[in-house]
């Protein structure tokens, strides 16, 4: 693959800048380690909360959240965090949420799921359920799901689970979620070296999330894996083309389609996963932070703009 040609001198500066504080080596090191390192880097790249957001930090039932406002919102936004399952937290995504917030008007709900490997699957989704579930109840608002990379995975597992459950969810939006796709085929060997994730590495995370052996036809694990993907949310994936999991939201949007849904897929070229963190010194980084806000707001309005 000719990453040189696919991606811009923007991208690649951002690609050096992660590797100065999370090295190529890093799911190697102990977990421990994963965990400094990857803090390390997000602190580098943490940007400023805008000006008006406020937040507290509290506990749903034992599951740590913190809670962003900005004037008198009207929907709450709950948000998954990236980190394959096993490294990340409120911190390491908290000028995501802060952001998110300021540009929609929305509240948004950062959930601290705990990790793996000290807590295997399905620790993690019963850990967002659980956050959905205390924020339907506190705040009343109507909900949208929103996840990156690992949160992307728990907020469509959560969108499936609600089904029946829990009326108010208004959509959903997936930042490069890895949702359980073949991974013998298709962007997995594709993109199977991709600067910042590479199939090795998606196979890690897996194995760590379950402790053993991987599960079958459990959504809660893998979305992709249901059998009925009708009734689902308004949904909008977003991914990154230089990515092994790109062809987890073509898939999964098919399914959505195809059982009468409604979903898009939007595809940012030259992108690399986890550019989110980009989003203020890359411009097509910034331009699909942009496209995740304004599909965010509009779900949230109860408004499609894909059709």
């Amino acid at each position: 693959m000719d990453y040189e040609r696919l991606i811009d001198e923007e991208t690649w500066a951002f690609i050096r800048r992660t590797a100065e504080s999370y090295p190529e080596d890093a799911v190697d090191r102990s977990i421990e380690d994963q965990r400094r390192v990857y803090d390390d880097m997000c602190r580098a790249f943490r940007q400023p909360r805008p000006p008006g957001v406020e937040t507290r930090d509290s506990s749903t039932d034992g599951v740590g959240v913190r809670i962003y406002s900005c004037g008198d919102p009207t929907r709450t936004v709950v948000y998954m965090h990236g980190g394959g399952f096993v490294v990340g937290g409120l911190d390491s995504h908290d000028d995501v949420c802060a952001e998110l917030c300021a540009q929609t008007g929305y509240r948004v709900v950062a959930v601290d799921y705990r990790l793996c490997p000290e807590h295997v699957h399905p620790a993690q989704f019963q850990d967002c359920w659980t956050a959905v579930n205390w924020v339907e109840s506190e705040f009343g608002d109507p909900l949208v799901l929103a996840g990156d990379s690992a949160g992307g995975n728990l907020a469509a597992a959560v969108a499936h689970h609600a089904r029946g459950r829990i009326g108010s969810i208004l959509g959903q939006v997936l930042i490069y979620p890895g949702l359980g796709g073949d991974p013998n085929q298709g962007s997995y060997i594709e993109h199977a070296h991709a600067p910042m994730l590479t199939r090795d590495e998606v196979l890690f995370y897996e194995k760590v999330r379950c402790g053993g052996a991987v599960p079958e036809h459990d959504p809660t694990f893998a979305p992709l894996h249901d059998t009925d993907f009708s009734g689902l949310p308004p949904t909008v994936v977003v991914t990154a083309d230089c990515d092994p999991l790109r062809d987890d939201g073509a898939a999964y949007c098919a399914k959505i389609t195809a059982a009468g849904g409604q979903a898009h897929w939007i595809n940012e070229a030259g992108l690399v996963h986890g550019y989110l963190r980009a989003r203020h010194s890359v411009t097509r980084a910034a331009d699909s932070f942009e496209r995740i806000s304004i599909a965010v707001e509009a779900l949230g309005q109860g408004l499609w703009n894909y059709d």
